[in-house]
């Protein structure tokens, strides 16, 4: 079967970026990303405008992707698509037309799971890239979540902590808004990291039991110590914008790491890799970049385009489920919320 192309169309439309992907054996040979700028004069992603916006997306960034990919749409063997977790709206548009081409095609229809999408990732054919061997630890860090999650194969996940609040995408974001950046703020805090010393102010890090996090605490003491600086100061934020975001990113740093360290402690495992949007942060992927030699782990680190939401991730998990023969039924329903080992 791995000598014949096997052609999957991914569909991702979780929150706020309409994205389809064709991937054929493994390898992706188109990933088109259409993102939406309306959420940015909110501060944040409003979920009728990102439904809206996936309706008007859609047909435009398939019929690219398969374009792109340079094979016709009758070329394709099953059509994967974002069941959750998500926005429920957001979702339905990516399910529905999911369900749509699959009946008009007659080929099968393959539901994934978001968060799975971002984990096997790891395993795209890429020239140069080397795929974790199972069992390893996936460190999940994303807009809507923050996991330490134990991978045993491609579909047997368990979650060993998460975060009991927000999620560290949400810290960085809520830091840059209590600073007056714009949406989507967490980039915007690394950027400024670089350029700042990370302990000049100290923040306290929550106390939590286990493997869980918890970002909440933070954010508050972030929003105290400012008002306080600016009261005294009104110049404060911007005379010492790149100390601050460092500390703030050190502290978040931290915070993952030491967590991870634990989980390593715990299990055994060596073999650690990041996954999630926030995965795409210059600090993470340093300092999980220096544990290879600090702690004899080894490291998996994903491309760019392969953290943030995007299809490529969704057409893995299909061509991964359709060698498998796991499809779905015209009746599967998307749902806003879906743990990390369900499909």
């Amino acid at each position: 079967m791995k000598n014949k192309p096997i052609y999957i169309l991914g569909i991702e439309s979780s929150c706020d970026d309409t994205s389809a992907s064709v991937i054929c054996n493994g390898k992706i040979l188109s990933n088109v990303v259409a993102n939406q700028e309306i959420h940015t004069k909110y501060g944040g992603v409003v979920p009728e405008l990102a439904s809206r916006a996936h309706q008007q997306n859609i047909v435009p960034v398939i019929q690219q992707a398969i374009q792109q990919a340079n094979i016709d749409k009758k070329d394709l063997n099953a059509i994967a698509f974002t069941r959750g977790p998500g926005l429920m709206g957001s979702l339905l548009v990516g399910t529905s037309f999911a369900k749509s081409l699959s009946l008009a095609l007659d080929i099968p229809l393959i539901a994934v799971n978001h968060m799975q999408g971002h984990v096997l990732a790891h395993f795209i054919e890429e020239e140069n890239h080397k795929k974790p061997p199972f069992p390893f630890i996936c460190l999940t860090i994303s807009g809507g979540h923050t996991q330490i999650v134990k991978i045993t194969n491609h579909f047997e996940m368990e979650v060993l902590g998460e975060t009991l609040d927000d999620a560290v995408g949400e810290a960085y974001d809520k830091s840059a808004k209590i600073l007056g950046l714009p949406y989507p703020g967490g980039p915007l805090v690394d950027k400024y990291a670089r350029l700042g010393n990370p302990k000049a102010y100290k923040f306290t890090k929550p106390r939590v039991d286990d493997l869980n996090f918890s970002f909440s605490g933070l954010k508050t003491g972030i929003l105290y110590f400012i008002q306080k600086q600016v009261k005294e100061n009104p110049n404060f934020i911007e005379e010492h914008l790149n100390d601050i975001c460092a500390s703030i990113q050190h502290t978040i740093v931290e915070i993952l790491f030491d967590k991870l360290k634990l989980a390593v402690k715990q299990t055994g495992i060596k073999h650690i890799a990041i996954a999630g949007g926030v995965s795409a942060n210059s600090e993470i992927r340093k300092v999980l970049k220096e544990t290879e030699t600090k702690f004899g782990w080894t490291t998996y680190i994903p491309k760019f385009e392969y953290t943030t939401d995007n299809a490529a991730m969704i057409a893995i998990v299909g061509y991964l489920k359709y060698l498998d023969d796991d499809f779905s039924k015209e009746t599967v329903a998307a749902t806003a919320r879906l743990k990390v080992s369900e499909s």
